[in-house]
């Protein structure tokens, strides 16, 4: 009775077909993504490749289980419905087969009801719009980021498939058009990944496993045809999804334009939509942050003229005789850092204060309006509530899993690991990952201690030029040897952190992915992040003074710079992270180009295409012509990787524009630079370069959300700490308020004296940094300073913490018109499945806008009576549990 009921009434016309990207566009080019038959559409690839003799074309050298598993499998998928073809490409000395996977209207319907495809009820009239958007359109103002994307995607009221419902959903009479492209690559993958091959208790099911154990070389979904624009001009209205996405999105000209978001969704799913909606997000958000710390910058430009501390040290002379920084060197005049100490004023300054509270408070509300975006697109793409209750296990814990057990929530028997030895193996990579740890410790140290070897060295040398400019050099290149250590550091771990969370066995594919990442990221964490820290809050504190040295491993501990630690930070932010972007970007650019042509020169000596059915050998006229069919074209592009470096690049970046802004205020501005390539890296990487990947959904960024909340909070304190310990703010305050206010003699004042330097057999007074007396011991100023700095660093971090707070409490994480439109759905869904009405129904007549919010005279009736809302006869109530909600 249930299954014969009728869903909602409303009208289904042709021109609101859910499968058609388009309205009214002309003509499509023809599908040359289909079989020998040029109807049947080709809906997912698999490939393999075999060695062959030169003499009788036999395969030889073939693995007998690999051919017994590779038949089984393809035997099985015939048995689930789908319809296969074959094509083999002959080469020297290789043969590659592929086999073309469709499946048919029966097939799509069962398996759509199966995993609960969603399918389209009514258009929605749903603009997306930003906030750059509405202020300029209520300014009346033109709009330069905005562009002309042909063919946007629709808004669509959904619920689940049911087949016995099929001619109320809307465009239910194309069944060519009703399932989306990507809704059949969704349906493939989930027949490919629960087709068995083998023994089942043996975990040999799915086809990840079957490309685990190298039986198939590769399974993909096809590109909807070539990306490149056709030669005669045609309407922008006629190209396909894809061309629309390079033409718009991935070349370098669309740089300050809207990103094409609805159609990024439609093409590769949410997933990896969200990820570029957040990159373009976090983008802008970077330009406020980038005009700040560029003026700051200005601002310390102008400084470097006025300031009266800097004019002491230029025009000392011979007044501060420093005693020698290392046990070799000789005395030195302060005066000859003149350069350096006002390259200093350029990061320490006051303006840095004002940035690091501003930083602060613009990462607390980035994130918490990133909530809020990120929670409007989930909506309207139709993932807000994204569950995966009934996940399947992952095919490596499948193979590996010691024993079953019944699932309590599908009942189904399913393999099993021990709680217990989880937790161990959990345990021992805790520990591997401490050992890492502690290794890249051990590299810093290394480091610092062949930075101050190499400034003796340098030292020593007969130019003068270098003698004078040692510490400099040796910090210039102490840090490009740390960026080569934590490049190289990286790529080991990563690996490392692969074998660890496969050996730690977890169930799920979802699980796997959050322990592997926080793996990475507290790798990264400390190895990106290790060498800034020491510079900012470790270097100079524990040197010691004249006569009484603290020594590592027998050098003497490294003190600050001339220009004192902030300089020597910045310089290390610089190296590091613009350094990382630049290899990081070359690398983006220039390797998948190579990896792409060694795979087309490996394929190149194709002699011809054999047929499945007669053995027949054809000539490849495509291949003389330069065009290759879809399956072999995808073949030579690279595999997706996935998202994780692009989120770690990124969160790595976020936290050093956030934790060390304070001794770097151009950071955000390079990051903005970046990140302007990175889109369109990123962009022409999965338009041109890569397979399409199979559709993701995806509710949020995921964990990446929580980390960069972490890194938020430690960058309060970071901050607060480097303006109250290493930066010079405080103590210049400090003296303003309590000696001179003009600043007059601070020098003198931040320079203590030593009447009892050995060198060479001669005792000699000289000064240095500190505030002591002649004896070593602490001057009074020194504790008034140390209490000034820790009262600073809790007011800093306590009024910080508790205007983010209010930013957290003030910026709800869900629009009010997307509350709003959510409830209106939910009335509509109820009442319309509640009395059988039609959804347009509970709209007044002549609104086109369900979210209409015109104003009416209370008691005022609308000009056309409300119909009657008592249900027609002849329809049935509909089941509760059957949903409906807006999507794109």
């Amino acid at each position: 009775m249930e299954d014969s009921t009728t869903l909602i009434v409303m009208e289904t016309k042709q021109e609101n077909s859910y499968g058609s990207i388009t309205m009214s566009a002309p003509v499509q080019p023809p599908d040359r993504n289909v079989f020998s038959d040029r109807a049947t559409r080709v809906d997912y690839v698999l490939v393999w490749e075999e060695p062959r003799s030169s003499q009788n074309e036999q395969s030889v050298g073939v693995n007998p289980a690999h051919r017994k598993w590779r038949e089984e499998f393809l035997r099985k998928l015939k048995l689930c419905g789908l319809l296969q073809e074959q094509k083999t490409v002959l080469q020297t000395k290789t043969r590659i087969c592929f086999v073309l996977l469709s499946a048919p209207w029966s097939v799509l319907c069962y398996y759509a009801e199966d995993i609960s495809l969603r399918v389209p009820l009514q258009v929605v009239n749903s603009p997306n719009m930003s906030w750059s958007e509405q202020v300029l359109s209520w300014l009346s103002l033109p709009n330069p980021l905005s562009q002309d994307v042909p063919n946007p995607p629709l808004c669509y009221y959904t619920c689940q498939f049911r087949p016995n419902k099929l001619p109320r959903f809307l465009g239910s009479d194309h069944k060519e058009t009703f399932f989306k492209t990507t809704q059949r690559h969704q349906v493939l993958y989930e027949i490919l990944a629960r087709t068995p091959y083998g023994s089942v208790n043996k975990g040999q099911v799915g086809i990840d496993r079957l490309l685990s154990e190298q039986v198939f070389t590769a399974a993909y979904p096809l590109h909807e045809g070539a990306f490149q624009l056709p030669a005669p001009p045609l309407p922008p209205q006629s190209s396909s999804l894809r061309q629309i996405l390079y033409s718009h999105w991935a070349r370098w000209s669309c740089w300050r334009r809207y990103q094409p978001l609805d159609h990024v969704r439609d093409y590769f799913g949410e997933k990896i939509a969200l990820y570029f909606a957040w990159l373009g997000f976090y983008t802008a958000w970077l330009l406020p942050a980038s005009l700040l710390g560029t003026l700051v910058f200005m601002v310390g430009i102008c400084l470097m003229v006025t300031d009266v501390p800097a004019k002491e040290v230029c025009d000392s002379g011979d007044d501060f005789v420093m005693c020698p920084t290392c046990n070799i060197c000789s005395f030195w005049n302060y005066s000859s850092i003149c350069v350096t100490y006002k390259a200093g004023i350029l990061f320490d300054n006051g303006g840095t204060v004002f940035l690091s509270v501003f930083m602060s408070l613009w990462a607390v509300t980035f994130l918490e309006y990133w909530k809020r975006s990120c929670s409007s697109l989930s909506h309207r793409w139709n993932c807000s509530d994204f569950e995966e209750n009934e996940e399947r296990p992952r095919p490596e814990f499948t193979a590996m899993a010691p024993m079953t057990m019944r699932n309590p929530v599908t009942g189904a028997e399913e393999p099993y690991f021990p709680e217990n030895k989880r937790f161990n193996r959990t345990l021992s990579g805790c520990m591997v990952i401490i050992i890492m740890i502690v290794l890249v410790l051990m590299c810093l140290i290394a480091i610092i201690l062949c930075r101050s070897i190499l400034s003796i060295l340098i030292y020593k040398s007969s130019n003068s030029f270098f003698s004078l400019s040692a510490g400099r050099i040796a910090s210039i290149t102490s840090s490009v040897l740390n960026l080569l250590v934590i490049l190289m550091l990286s790529r080991v771990y990563t690996a490392l952190a692969h074998m660890l969370t496969r050996w730690e066995m977890h169930r799920t594919q979802s699980k796997y992915e959050d322990m592997f990442i926080l793996k990475v990221f507290i790798f990264q964490f400390v190895n990106f992040y290790s060498s800034p820290v020491y510079i900012a809050f470790f270097k100079g504190r524990f040197v010691g003074y004249p006569g009484n040295y603290n020594t590592l491993f027998g050098v003497r501990n490294e003190d600050c710079g001339a220009g004192g630690c902030l300089v020597e930070l910045a310089q290390e932010l610089l190296v590091i992270m613009v350094g990382k972007q630049l290899i990081n970007n070359i690398q983006e650019f220039i390797i998948p180009k190579l990896k792409s042509w060694w795979q087309k020169r490996r394929m190149s000596p194709v002699q011809r295409e054999v047929k499945e059915d007669g053995g027949e050998e054809a000539q490849w006229e495509q291949h003389q012509q330069g065009e290759l069919p879809p399956w072999e074209a995808d073949y030579q592009l690279l595999v997706c990787e996935g998202l994780l470096s692009e989120y770690l690049e990124m969160v790595i970046q976020f936290g050093f524009i956030t934790i060390f802004v304070a001794a770097c205020p151009l950071a955000p501005l390079f990051a903005l630079i970046n990140n302007w390539v990175e889109i369109r890296l990123d962009a022409q990487k999965f338009v041109t370069e890569y397979r399409r990947p199979v559709v993701e959904q995806a509710q949020d960024i995921g964990i990446w959300l929580p980390i960069m909340q972490f890194i938020t909070h430690t960058a309060v304190l970071s901050n607060a700490i480097l303006i109250a310990f290493t930066s010079s703010f405080l103590p210049r305050l400090y003296y303003r308020y309590s000696r001179d206010s003009s600043l007059s003699g601070f020098v003198n004042f931040t320079l203590a004296t030593s009447h009892n330097y050995t060198l060479q057999g001669k005792s000699t007074s000289c000064r240095y940094q500190g505030f002591r007396d002649e004896q070593g011991q602490y001057l009074p100023h020194f504790f008034h300073l140390l209490a000034i700095q820790l009262a600073f660093v809790i007011i800093f971090e306590h009024v910080v913490f508790f205007i983010g707070r209010l930013i957290d409490m003030m910026v709800p994480d869900v629009p009010e018109e997307v509350e709003i439109k959510i409830k209106r759905e939910h009335y509509m869904a109820k009442r319309a499945l509640a009395e059988n009405r039609t959804v347009t129904d509970t709209m007044f007549p002549g609104e086109q806008d369900p979210l209409s919010r015109s104003l009416r005279q209370r008691g005022s009736r609308p000009s056309q009576p409300i119909q009657d809302e008592s249900p027609p006869p002849n329809l049935k109530k509909i089941p509760e549990e059957t949903d409906s909600r807006g999507s794109c």
